[in-house]
């Protein structure tokens, strides 16, 4: 169904979730406190979602029979991770109002089919070479190769929080990379000299409004996301405001509905570049829950269903710390069960904790986060910094 033609969907109906973790589990928040029901999809049983939606589903994502039940439920579905299979969002919508569509999803499902997208919006991307099998390496010479080194081969799909990635110097390197991923699609991408990774979040509704978050700053360890500060404190205003015009446009281009986090590289000669893109609310937007107006989550209530979108400003400078299954768990092996120091993280007047409901910690894991919504960013950078010491959670590679 097009979204931009359906009646708005108010509170008290129905919203369904297609994925029941952390990002469905706070989506549930934000929409009951808006006086809506929600009727989450997962195929386990024991999803963070589903311990406090007002319905669960357990179901596998293409089974039609469950699909067919959330969508004569509810008026509007949404997603909470890319990696649903775009197919089911499209059966979705035969019969119900879904936002994202599933033609944005699956573009943002294939690192091919997304870079090729955001160059067509006339925003700049990495330099890189798609492989698409055995055959079309075996036909690239060395230098084509050369061309894109020192690189990161990455598959086409399926890759996130570092998996399917592998760093490479030379075309030797590349080739046995490939041949160990598995031989399937990839993007080999080089490596370029950042100063800072960014993020820009925004919202787009079916009437084509769009409402862009300010520019957060990310730093990353071992692939995984583990802080963000906003507003971002490197990028000049100029770079801020590149940044979110290009996302808002990226956005428009597509005909997107919903919450959509892009994610940039800043180089060190003050030049952006698109990494990639997440269909859905994003880690790194987590921030806003407790230093906007609106919340990310809010935003994905308000666009699913035909609502005005909310106002983005951020009233408090802040900082998110991921929190991880490691903190669980002390020595160099990390093979000691602990009960983490929460009472000293809270003890800090700026510090928000929010844990997911997981049952089971594991190392790398994402359990929670915690932000520290200061009245200064030196605030807030000297709780995380504290607390972080605290959880002994690096906070640098």
């Amino acid at each position: 169904m097009n979204s931009a033609s359906a009646a708005p969907v108010l509170p008290g109906q129905w919203l369904g979730m297609l994925g029941g973790g952390q990002l469905g589990r706070m989506f549930c928040f934000a929409a009951q406190s808006m006086g809506y029901k929600v009727c989450v999809l997962d195929p386990d049983p024991r999803c963070p979602a589903g311990a406090v939606a007002d319905r669960l589903i357990v179901a596998d994502y293409r089974d039609e029979t469950a699909l067919t039940e959330l969508a004569t439920l509810c008026p509007a579905v949404s997603t909470e991770f890319e990696n649903v299979p775009a197919q089911s969002l499209d059966f979705l919508a035969r019969t119900t109002t879904v936002s994202p569509a599933g033609r944005c999803v699956a573009i943002a499902q294939d690192r091919v089919a997304e870079k090729r997208f955001i160059e067509s919006c006339g925003v700049p991307v990495a330099p890189h070479l798609v492989i698409e099998s055995n055959e079309a390496l075996a036909a690239i010479g060395d230098s084509a190769i050369e061309s894109v080194l020192p690189g990161i081969l990455k598959t086409a799909r399926l890759g996130y929080d570092g998996k399917g990635q592998v760093r490479v110097n030379t075309a030797a390197e590349a080739r046995e990379a490939y041949a160990a991923l598995g031989g399937v699609p990839c993007v080999l991408e080089k490596r370029l000299a950042l100063a800072f990774e960014v993020s820009v979040l925004s919202a787009r509704g079916a009437d084509g409004a769009v409402a862009t978050y300010p520019l957060a700053q990310n730093v990353h360890i071992d692939g995984i996301l583990a802080t963000t500060t906003v507003p971002a404190p490197d990028a000049a205003p100029a770079i801020a405001d590149a940044a979110r015009a290009a996302a808002a446009a990226i956005a428009s281009q597509m005909d997107y509905v919903g919450v959509l986090c892009v994610e940039f590289f800043i180089l060190k000669d003050g030049s952006l570049v698109a990494n990639e893109m997440a269909p859905r609310p994003h880690n790194s937007g987590h921030y806003t829950i407790d230093a906007c107006a609106s919340s990310q989550f809010d935003q994905q209530v308000r666009a699913m269903a035909g609502l005005p979108l909310g106002e983005t400003r951020q009233h408090s400078p802040a900082v998110m710390l991921n929190v991880l299954g490691d903190v669980w768990f002390e020595g160099p092996a990390k093979d000691r069960a602990r009960v983490p120091a929460w009472a000293d993280v809270v003890a800090l007047p700026s510090a928000r904790l929010h844990l997911y409901g997981k049952e089971d910690a594991r190392v790398g894991r994402k359990m929670g986060h915690i932000t520290f919504a200061g009245a200064s960013l030196d605030e807030a950078r000297h709780a995380c910094v504290t607390a972080a010491a605290s959880l002994d959670i690096p906070l640098e590679d």
